[in-house]
């Protein structure tokens, strides 16, 4: 998987997998950093550079490491400790201690700190007492907390959207419904705490358990050890070290590892390649035999955009996408509703046979007997190409000159000889992301663009050169303007 990682980015910055571990990576707050380079036409550019696994622009993470530079020990002194106070005030045990006491006080005593996202103790009232606060905080309040605490929604770094009830409905009736009883959440918080208050009202047999993997450490205020772990699943760090690990193993393996299930909803601006490879680690955790002849896979769902179902697909050949559309409640576009888009664009990847995994008709959905897999209901079925070719929930048309199904606003250019959308720019040789090389998207779209801070060093100097010219009363030299122009036009045709 490494080796199908290094290849796929052609253009902008590429990880390098193979350095991810050992004791040569430099760390920043959020763990081990991954080794970078930038890419043209398939070949490195530069030198290799360290960065955040986690931060995909610099303001906020601001690492940055030369792969060759000798850093002085009293730098390292220095990066380490500034690791150390970038990490959460108490330890998981520490804020479990203050969990107890909280529950133990009377609803009227029971307070949270909106600005600061935290439980108060009585002790802490005077010190927040210039906050936001709400009171009263009830028990249910503290079976959802994701309803309490703020979404974190920079797009470069957190990007945590939350599932809708709906979404988190059909989630634990297929889990339940395919027989499995542990449900491993990365990334999923609103799953995991849907999960907990659902099956606490089911028949003992029928209950199902859940572990949530996060790196918003602000839940170690509400869930034990048990039940949730500070994880960063770009490098696979677990925050709380090996007892953590041990934790995390110990779920998967439970039952002799029968019965559990991977659910993870990593941010959209996400290394599909990082990602991927922190699945195989935990897949090796639940499973560590590398018998050939073993063919059982840890099941998992991987919920992410349709258009980055060639990348997956790379580092999982096993894997399948479904047609079921993935709704949020705090994100604009991915909802129902009139602020929504009529198809979101978020589907479910998974190495769960697609035939046994049921979707409702009530939303939209039915069986195909030739495919032998759930389909949206506009998904017609395609006699040449034998299969439902439709991606985004829309009814696709077969183009016989290209030999395949296209999207319905699509039509065949004969300059180009190939589908496009009419108003294309006829004649250019760059198809789709001129920055990732997927057809589905333009660079404007890419969830990839800003991988890090290194993109737009360019950019970030001209506006602070623009500021200085600003402050000191001086204009911008011609020069230096008709010199970023030109630059703007070398960009090719065809991109956006």
């Amino acid at each position: 998987m490494e080796e199908a990682g290094e290849a796929l980015q052609r253009e902008g910055i590429k990880v390098l997998l193979s350095a991810q571990s050992g004791e040569h990576v430099p760390h920043c707050p959020h763990g081990p950093t991954l080794l970078f380079v930038k890419v043209s036409q398939g070949k490195e550019q530069g030198r290799r550079f360290f960065a955040c696994s986690a931060c995909r622009d610099r303001k906020d993470c601001r690492f940055f490491q030369w792969a060759d530079e000798k850093v002085s020990q009293a730098r390292l002194q220095s990066r380490e400790e500034y690791n150390r106070s970038c990490q959460p005030p108490m330890s998981h045990q520490q804020y479990m201690t203050r969990f107890q006491e909280f529950v133990a006080l009377p609803l009227a005593k029971r307070r949270f700190c909106r600005d600061c996202q935290q439980l108060l103790l009585e002790g802490d009232w005077q010190e927040h007492s210039g906050h936001r606060v709400l009171g009263d905080v009830s028990i249910s309040h503290l079976k959802r907390p994701s309803q309490l605490l703020h979404p974190l929604e920079n797009k470069k770094s957190n990007a945590q959207y939350l599932f809708t009830d709906r979404s988190c409905s059909f989630f634990l009736d297929a889990i339940t419904r395919l027989g499995y009883k542990r449900v491993l959440c990365v990334g999923t918080p609103r799953l995991h705490e849907w999960i907990r208050s659902k099956s606490s009202l089911e028949e003992s047999q029928r209950k199902v358990k859940s572990l949530l993997l996060d790196i918003d450490f602000r839940y170690s205020q509400f869930y034990g050890e048990d039940e949730f772990g500070h994880y960063n699943m770009f490098n696979h760090h677990f925050f709380g070290g090996e007892a953590a690990h041990n934790m995390c193993q110990k779920f998967l393996r439970e039952d002799g590892g029968r019965g559990v299930i991977v659910v993870t909803d990593p941010p959209f601006g996400g290394l599909v390649e990082p990602l991927a490879f922190s699945f195989k680690k935990i897949s090796n955790m639940w499973s560590p035999t590398s018998d050939p002849g073993d063919s059982a896979e840890l099941p998992m769902f991987w919920i992410f955009p349709y258009f980055f179902e060639t990348r997956i697909l790379q580092c999982f050949p096993g894997f399948t996408m479904l047609d079921y559309q993935v709704d949020y409640d705090n994100h604009t576009m991915y909802k129902y509703g009139k602020t929504g888009r009529k198809q979101s664009p978020v589907r479910i990847f998974t190495n769960i046979s697609p035939e046994r995994i049921v979707l409702p008709e009530s939303e939209g959905y039915r069986f195909c007997a030739v495919c032998k897999r759930y389909v949206a209901s506009q998904n017609t079925h395609c006699d040449i190409c034998m299969s439902c070719p439709s991606k985004d929930g829309r009814a696709w048309k077969h183009c016989p000159l290209c030999k395949r199904c296209v999207k319905p606003s699509w039509s065949h250019c004969s300059s180009c000889n190939r589908c496009a959308l009419e108003d294309h720019s006829c004649g250019s040789t760059v198809k789709g992301c001129f920055l990732c090389g997927d057809e589905d998207h333009k660079r404007s779209s890419c969830p990839r663009r800003l991988v890090s801070g290194i993109h737009n060093k360019g950019q970030n100097q001209s506006k602070r050169k623009l500021k200085q010219c600003a402050k000191k009363g001086a204009s911008v030299p011609a020069g230096w303007k008709k010199k970023k122009k030109q630059k703007k036009k070398k960009v090719p045709s065809g991109t956006s």
